[in-house]
């Protein structure tokens, strides 16, 4: 079969359906996709910061030692299992020893910021401790406390600090949300594989599942270098 029926055999695919068609799948995929990956670094963002704040306050009391243990414990878990271990694990193993019944995508976007924090956690740290300790020291001059200074002051700046590298992590979740069919969620990677298993016809659909991933990477770095130049100019003002 040559290039050109392969299209048209895909474009076929895309029209027929009993109640839905091929383009039809392929937007809710696209959504879905969008949906854990935008969700999933969201809650990563807020467990990361969390955790990082954990990792650099001084650990004077037993409250502070046990909290950076049990962090230690939940960093090394998700950074040490692959995301697919993890889904399968949360899916069909703890959620239901838990009692919670959960949709496969409520799932995966669950597990997606919960690996996202362990990740986000270095992140934000490495950016906390780049901000200038002057600042902590200004603030507390001020008569802000240590937690006001952090969330006001020292927590801004290094979000400024790490907003590439924040965008590298939201690049990452959206390729690897491909993994969700596993636990039945349907996503872009799902949706493709449907329509290439539904004629026996993989080349175009997969060709076509690859070009959007690469315009979704280009958009989020484009905006990512949009908000970078947009801090730049605000520092310079």
């Amino acid at each position: 079969m040559n290039l050109d029926k392969k299209i048209e055999v895909f474009k076929k695919s895309l029209m027929k359906g009993t109640k839905q068609k091929g383009y039809q799948r392929v937007l809710q995929g696209l959504k879905n996709t969008a949906t854990i990956a935008v969700l999933g670094l969201l809650i990563g963002i807020v467990i990361g910061t969390l955790i990082a704040i954990v990792k650099v306050i001084p650990k004077r009391g037993w409250i502070s030692k046990t909290l950076d243990k049990i962090v230690t414990v939940y960093v090394a878990f998700f950074r040490g299992t692959p995301m697919v271990v993890q889904l399968l694990l949360s899916y069909y193993v703890l959620f239901p020893l838990l009692g919670i019944k959960m949709s496969s995508l409520a799932v995966s976007i669950v597990v997606f910021g919960l690996n996202s924090g362990a990740y986000v956690s270095e992140i934000m740290r490495s950016g906390l401790l780049s901000v200038d300790p002057g600042q902590m020291e200004a603030g507390r001059a001020l008569g802000l406390g240590y937690g006001m200074t952090m969330w006001k002051i020292i927590v801004p700046q290094a979000v400024k600090n790490i907003l590439p590298t924040l965008g590298n992590e939201f690049i990452t979740l959206i390729k690897e949300t491909s993994v969700v069919s596993f636990v039945g969620a349907v996503d872009l990677y799902s949706v493709f594989n449907y329509i290439g298993s539904s004629n026996y016809e993989f080349m175009v659909p997969y060709l076509c599942m690859a070009i959007i991933y690469i315009v979704l990477v280009l958009i989020i770095s484009g905006l990512v270098k949009l908000m970078e130049r947009s801090l730049r100019a605000s520092d310079k003002r």
